[in-house]
């Protein structure tokens, strides 16, 4: 999963397989038997090309970091304190990393720009009411919220915001 997170695009087995030989020695069939078992997984999605497969990470590997922090989060019996214990684990940097993500979640959203009526019998007061009650309409039906415990980040694009090395961009590392 690393090398497919690290480039961030579809790959192929050859391509896995030359990045690897460059550290070790390794046979073709090994990283395609690894490639269909991260496929049969549900790790990676495939689309044919030719006589091979493309594979394409199916999540990011900040929202699967997001996901296993979550996930043990959840399972503790005194949650308060597993956050207590993470937090104090933590170097320097990655609470510097930390406060960053708190801020850009807790971005706040931007409001729609009222612009002001114009005076009571001037030209253009009633497309200014037909405007109005557009804008209410469209805002009593709204957009749905979105699903708060989805494991990934709450915040639109948080990912994004955060610093490559936390996991903004497509990011080098080793696991799977």
């Amino acid at each position: 999963m690393t090398r497919v997170w690290k480039w961030n695009r579809p790959v192929t087995v050859r391509e896995v397989l030359e990045d690897l030989q460059q550290e070790r020695s390794i046979a073709y069939t090994t990283v395609m038997t690894v490639m269909d078992n991260l496929y049969q997984k549900g790790w990676v999605r495939r689309e044919a090309e030719g006589r091979a497969y493309r594979y394409a990470a199916v999540s990011t590997r900040a929202a699967y970091a997001a996901a296993l922090m979550n996930e043990a989060w959840q399972r503790s019996d005194n949650q308060a304190a597993a956050l207590v214990a993470f937090f104090g684990m933590m170097s320097p940097e990655q609470r510097d990393a930390l406060g960053d993500a708190m801020r850009v979640i807790q971005l706040p959203a931007e409001e729609p720009r009222e612009l002001p009526a114009p005076p009571e019998g001037a030209e253009g007061a009633e497309e200014s009411e037909g405007a109005e009650e557009a804008a209410e309409a469209g805002e009593e039906q709204g957009s749905p919220e979105p699903a708060q415990d989805s494991g990934a980040p709450s915040a639109p694009g948080a990912a994004a915001e955060l610093p490559e090395s936390e996991g903004g961009a497509a990011e080098a590392g080793g696991g799977r």
